[in-house]
């Protein structure tokens, strides 16, 4: 039973129990990381020779963190909006089959950060290569050209990182005082340890 106005005990005792081992308190071990982990690279890299030369992330938009505590911080978000994507001349269909990540549910509250969107898919279109449907069909109006499409290689890691503007700073001359602050500081300090003692002094002299 809790007594007076303590924090309710919220532990969590909960042995873990191994089905395949003896005993009432045998615990699991994840003796499998390593192993895991290899997996997992080899998935990946089967799934970008698949899609090749498709990168393997999409487009993220640029989206401020909730609450106002994290508010001023910018971070990729989930996906574009139907309006950001209408600004930059998209479908939300067409946009996922080029690598553009779509969010429905989100919503734009602000100019700037449409703009800023916007900017961002742009960037993305100015730079994206668009293959045709089929290998040997001719080049159709938005498809780019077979020597573009040579040359493109798959692209790894974050499409259009976040960066962060650095900040110059500007070292300005420290001008040489005939007087040192430290001196004028102990002075002061021993002039009002001493003031009472001269007061009364003066008072007797009177």
């Amino acid at each position: 039973m809790v007594k007076h106005n303590n924090v309710i005990p919220n532990i969590h005792c909960k042995k873990k129990y191994c089905e395949s081992s003896r005993g009432p308190l045998k615990v699991k071990l994840s003796l499998n990381q390593a192993g895991n982990k290899k997996s997992r690279r080899l998935a990946r890299a089967a799934k970008a020779a698949a899609i090749a030369p498709r990168p393997l992330k999409l487009l993220r938009p640029a989206v401020h963190c909730p609450t106002q505590r994290y508010s001023a911080k910018v971070r990729l978000g989930k996906g574009f909006t139907l309006e950001e994507l209408k600004g930059a001349g998209l479908t939300a269909q067409y946009a996922r089959t080029v690598g553009i990540a779509v969010d429905h549910r989100r919503t734009n509250r602000c100019n700037d950060s449409l703009a800023r969107n916007v900017a961002r898919l742009e960037e993305y279109k100015s730079k994206l290569i668009v293959f045709p449907k089929k290998r040997l069909s001719k080049v159709k109006n938005g498809d780019s050209s077979r020597d573009e499409c040579k040359a493109a290689t798959q692209f790894s890691g974050i499409i259009q990182p976040l960066s962060k503007p650095a900040h110059e700073v500007v070292m300005g001359d420290v001008l040489k005082q005939e007087v040192s602050a430290y001196t004028q500081m102990r002075v002061a300090r021993k002039e009002t340890r001493v003031a009472g003692h001269r007061m009364s002094v003066a008072n007797r002299k009177e």
